[in-house]
């Protein structure tokens, strides 16, 4: 349990760090302030500021998110009669407003805010040490900062380094950048995981025999690099397959067309009964060709990627097209399930299983949705097309649409899989 747990962190958490990294990064180039970047969700456990940007760790691994001046998801909204603390520093100008009880700022103005203006004008304004018969003023530099209720301190967001303000292109790059990042991981991780195991496998119909002694394949004259075209008449093209005509042949007499070179030999085998998930199925002893080139190592990372591309995207349209269910789903408690799986079965079965989450959240999250990556970027080419954006009252209720739709589907995915995996 502890390996898993901790695997589970590692896993998701670099996945996350990789995906809001890409926004982080493309948001800086394009102007736009970045307030914080945050790893987890939930409260705060560490956090550490520069400049610009605050870094935060927080308690639940499941996430994390990159708050950008501007964005829906992104407020600094003071209240009237809300208690704060200014400090003012050169000129006359606020450089720190304090919100939160958990901080205090030496020799800080103690106000009761009335209005204020963070983003054009820059200013704050209320009651001074709780005199109520003048309202003072205070100008506000450009790079204050505020200390939020949790005893987060960010940047103000002025108007110029918000996210609107920045051209379409660089903000419909902005919000690519994530996916774009988790498609980029996985071609490095299959990359690494072709080198690791020693080869690339192509999915074809090439196969090698285990590297066990005794085995059906091997006694029957199978060896490294042998092509099977046919299982019982049937041609077969890929490792796919083959394994889906062998799997119903347990203890049953099959014929194989095996090719090597120019020559082609029929062999008979009878398939062994092995049980994979409570499930008899036939086995001879072949595992998929390892190709030992270097090329073809170095471009198995882009193939690997979009092969499984094109088997997830084929997955998201049966579901849509055909009948739904919750169990083609997984959330949280699916994922921590299938890590456990996967830690059994060492690097190999961690590294393949980090390329497949990357790959899996950088496509889900180009779906148009409103609230993912998609549904901003279809706001983008919405707005390139009208030559300007949807007003935000419209943007927002398509936001909170959104929102609402996922964490809705989060919470019933999520009691589907904890039924599936710890109630049975």
């Amino acid at each position: 349990m502890i390996t898993t747990i901790i695997t589970f962190i590692i896993v998701f958490g670099l996945i996350v760090f990789i995906h809001e990294f890409g926004h982080f990064f493309f948001a800086k180039r394009a102007g736009i302030l970045v307030r914080e970047f945050s790893i987890g969700m939930g409260p705060k456990l560490f956090n550490y500021r520069t400049t610009d940007t605050t870094y935060t760790i927080r308690l639940l691994p499941v996430g994390g998110y990159v708050r950008m001046a501007g964005a829906e998801d992104d407020e600094d909204e003071l209240k009237p009669g809300t208690p704060v603390s200014l400090y003012v520093g050169d000129n006359d100008q606020v450089t720190r407003i304090n919100t939160s009880k958990k901080s205090t700022l030496f020799n800080g103005i103690p106000m009761a805010v009335t209005a204020t203006d963070l983003e054009d004008e820059l200013w704050i304004e209320g009651y001074e040490n709780g005199d109520e018969s003048a309202v003072k003023r205070y100008n506000v530099a450009h790079d204050a900062t505020i200390i939020e209720s949790d005893g987060t301190e960010v940047r103000i967001a002025p108007r110029d380094v918000q996210f609107q303000s920045a051209s379409l292109g660089h903000r419909l790059m902005t919000n690519f950048a994530g996916p774009m990042n988790n498609f980029f991981l996985a071609i490095i991780v299959y990359t690494i995981l072709t080198f690791v195991a020693g080869g690339v496998t192509n999915n074809s119909n090439r196969v090698s025999p285990t590297t066990s002694d005794v085995t059906v394949a091997r006694s029957a004259g199978i060896k490294n690099g042998d092509y099977i075209t046919a299982v019982n008449g049937k041609k077969v093209r890929d490792w796919n397959q083959i394994a889906l005509q062998i799997q119903n042949r347990a203890h049953k007499q099959t014929t194989f067309k095996v090719k090597r070179g120019d020559q082609t030999k029929t062999i008979q085998m009878v398939p062994e009964a092995t049980k994979i998930n409570n499930k008899t199925i036939g086995a001879i002893g072949i595992t998929q060709y390892r190709d030992h080139d270097i090329s073809a190592m170095l471009v198995s990372g882009f193939t690997q990627t979009w092969q499984m591309t094109v088997r997830l995207m084929q997955a998201i349209w049966s579901m849509v097209s055909g009948h739904f269910s919750l169990n083609d789903l997984g959330g949280p408690v699916a994922i921590f399930a299938t890590t456990s799986t996967a830690a059994s079965e060492g690097i190999l079965g961690v590294l393949s299983f980090l390329a497949f989450l990357s790959l899996n959240l950088g496509i889900v999250n180009l779906l148009p949705i409103p609230a993912l990556d998609g549904g901003k970027i279809l706001l983008n080419v919405i707005e390139g097309i009208r030559r300007k954006p949807l007003s935000e009252n419209v943007e927002t209720v398509i936001t909170l649409a959104g929102v609402a739709f996922l964490v809705v589907l989060m919470l019933l995915v999520t009691w589907n899989d904890i039924e599936r995996y710890f109630i049975k």
